[in-house]
């Protein structure tokens, strides 16, 4: 294998107790190959507050504009602690990305032309999956680059 086979690897992160396998996964990939990394995370959209609002009125629920920006600013902040340790990559780069995790996580990916896409499993099984579904399996199906799921088995 080529060392220059994944020049431009996506970290996508969360704040699971399977992210931090990835990143240590993630690290080692970029020592191997000197890569450049872009760490994505994704904030789904804030759903609107019923707080007040009588729908029988015709009151509308509202969204709190704080309660974003504080999500994306706690999220920035995350993706800049997580930066700091990627001293040997070639370069690094943060998104910040609020929306639809498999889309953002597959759209930043197209967009930055990632030759790799690495991300955790929470490893849901049984109802929780029917229910939930996967994230990683559904970015397995749709990317058009290879993809590393690290298991959730983060014990």
């Amino acid at each position: 294998m080529s060392s220059n086979r994944f020049n431009r690897i996506l970290l996508a992160v969360d704040d699971t107790p399977c992210t931090v396998k990835a990143i240590d996964y993630t690290k080692d990939l970029v020592r191997e190959f000197h890569s450049s990394i872009a760490l994505v995370t994704v904030i789904p959209p804030t759903s609107p507050a019923n707080y007040g609002a009588d729908p029988l009125l015709g009151q509308q629920p509202i969204v709190v504009p704080e309660v974003s920006e504080i999500q994306q600013e706690s999220a920035q902040r995350y993706l800049e602690s997580i930066a700091a340790d990627f001293e040997g990559a070639q370069e690094v780069f943060l998104f910040n990305k609020v929306g639809n995790v498999r889309d953002e996580i597959l759209s930043t990916a197209a967009e930055w032309t990632a030759d790799l896409i690495v991300m955790g499993s929470n490893g849901r099984t049984g109802f929780e999956h029917f229910i939930s579904g996967s994230v990683s399996e559904s970015v397995i199906r749709k990317a058009s680059c290879p993809v590393l799921v690290i298991p959730g088995k983060c014990d």
